[in-house]
């Protein structure tokens, strides 16, 4: 199942499979993170999502209220057994995840097609590829 939404100018949200995929084309600040919030929320309780990816294309700059947004999101999904993940990463960007201490807890991966692949693996048995939680390239054999 496939279903985009354009809402706010620079958010556009589309669901795969259980992830709802957040595409934020603008920089993640105060002003964008108030509806961006509302709106997220609602979608996940709305549907069967179980992880939530941001993808930062166009984003060069994110606030700590981008990193509230990011990790209240990861706790709604968590609690639902699902996991959270970034795509896309610019520098600006990468250094506040690393500085933040969030790729602790959030998955980074190149592209949104290849995070919602990584976050619906089964962790036994099988191969992931992609990169770690830190941003470097890694292959674990689980």
């Amino acid at each position: 199942m496939k279903y985009q939404e354009r809402e706010q100018e620079g958010i556009h949200y589309e669901i795969q499979r259980n992830c709802l995929i957040i595409y934020v084309n603008q920089d993640l600040d105060h002003h964008a993170v108030t509806y961006l919030r509302e709106r997220s929320d609602r979608l996940i309780e709305a549907g069967n999502i179980r992880h939530v990816i941001f993808d930062f294309r166009d984003a060069d700059f994110m606030d700590s209220s981008g990193i509230g947004l990011i990790m209240g999101r990861y706790k709604k999904v968590m609690f639902r057994g699902g996991k959270a993940a970034v795509t896309n990463v610019r520098e600006g960007v990468n250094r506040i995840f690393q500085m933040s201490g969030l790729y602790q807890i959030i998955e980074k991966y190149p592209t949104p097609a290849e995070a919602v692949f990584g976050v619906n693996q089964k962790r036994e048995g099988q191969t992931v590829h992609g990169l770690s939680r830190n941003g470097g390239k890694h292959e674990d054999h689980i």
